[in-house]
């Protein structure tokens, strides 16, 4: 069977994509093409920065609005590729080139739905957002754009899940720790190891285990990366930094879990930003029940995405498989993308969030 008119222009929109390099902060060139793309198809986008959106032709303001929403920045390719990263092979069902998986697919899928969405009146409204800086986490991309869109009630984040359904998803800070000490001889009985000051502390992360878990992302995980202390072999070190990831879970906002830690820990701490909290959305909103009914599985996911800078309900789910996200030949599955697009109609045609339709 062949896909619809409008998966099968999505898939082309991708190759062209894929042709187009659009590391995190270059995504100019890529983002002109979407936007071009969207007048090409009679809708009426909207641009700031590299950040693409357009409004179902049907939105009226006394409905609920649904945010479809994925990213168009990609990593540096990494070393290994057999082909150039930034040219779409097609070998079968299998299109290979750097972005296909992450997150290209999902950005042409919820396109290729939210045109089908927009032929047929819908309880809801339905806003399509394609943006940049994901990646990294910029200032401009989604965060630049969310008070430009207007009230949102729910947004669908596109990220390779296999089309399973994230229905939580763990923050993230980082945090920069600093041990002093006092210099001396090595040979000496002579000053103070901020090494080994250091090293209780750093146990005390790897030990630490909150009290509050969470049935889909399980515990906050904190993990230290990163130790740099000494100068030279024969002098004691006065300083000692090292580096905290901390995965968190919805029980937990990142500004109050560092108050706490630092209640705790005896040593100077900073956090890089509080900006990526975890996020959830409840197990009895409709778009939850929906996908039940559709058989998707629910899950947890320990990845990081925009849903992080969203303020309302979120679920994350696309076509593709985390794993070959910022790996060498990343590719995504033709049959993927349709299946997407699919899924994503079903999911949210005649859905009724309820949010302002009492």
């Amino acid at each position: 069977m062949q896909p619809h008119p409008y998966t099968q222009q999505s898939i082309e929109l991708l190759t062209q994509m894929i042709g187009i390099p659009s590391i995190s902060r270059e995504e100019e060139q890529v983002a002109d093409r979407i936007y071009a793309f969207l007048l090409e198809a009679g809708l009426r986008p909207v641009r700031k920065g590299n950040n693409i959106w357009v409004h179902h032709p049907g939105n009226q303001p006394d409905r609920s609005t649904i945010l479809l929403n994925s990213h168009v920045d990609t990593v540096r390719p990494a070393s290994g590729w057999k082909s150039d990263p930034f040219e779409a092979i097609a070998e079968g069902d299998r299109l290979t080139g750097l972005g296909s998986n992450d997150a290209g697919a999902s950005v042409v899928s919820l396109l290729a739905a939210f045109r089908r969405l927009s032929e047929k009146t819908q309880p809801c409204n339905f806003i399509f957002a394609a943006t940049a800086e994901e990646e990294i986490s910029g200032q401009n991309g989604l965060a630049a754009i969310l008070e430009e869109l207007g009230p949102v009630d729910l947004a669908v984040v596109g990220e390779p899940t296999g089309m399973n359904m994230a229905v939580a998803e763990k923050g993230l800070m980082v945090i920069d720790g600093l041990v002093t000490g006092k210099t001396g001889h090595a040979a000496r009985n002579e000053g103070v190891n901020a090494i080994y000051k250091a090293l209780p502390i750093i146990e005390w992360f790897r030990n630490t285990r909150m009290p509050l878990e969470s049935d889909f992302l399980g515990p906050v995980k904190m993990t230290v990366t990163g130790v740099e202390a000494g100068t030279q072999h024969n002098v004691v070190p006065d300083t000692c930094r090292f580096v905290v990831d901390v995965r968190v879970n919805e029980h937990y906002t990142n500004a109050e879990l560092f108050s706490w830690i630092e209640q705790q820990v005896p040593c100077e701490l900073k956090a890089r930003s509080f900006r990526l909290n975890s996020s959830s959305v409840s197990l009895d909103h409709p778009i939850v029940k929906r996908g039940e009914a559709l058989g998707l599985r629910k899950f947890g996911s320990p990845t990081t995405s925009d849903q992080a800078l969203m303020p309302f309900s979120s679920v994350k789910i696309g076509p593709g498989d985390s794993a070959r996200s910022h790996t060498p030949n990343e590719y995504i599955l033709l049959s993927e993308i349709e299946k997407g697009v699919e899924v994503y109609f079903k999911l949210l045609d005649q859905l009724n969030i309820h949010a302002l339709d009492a």
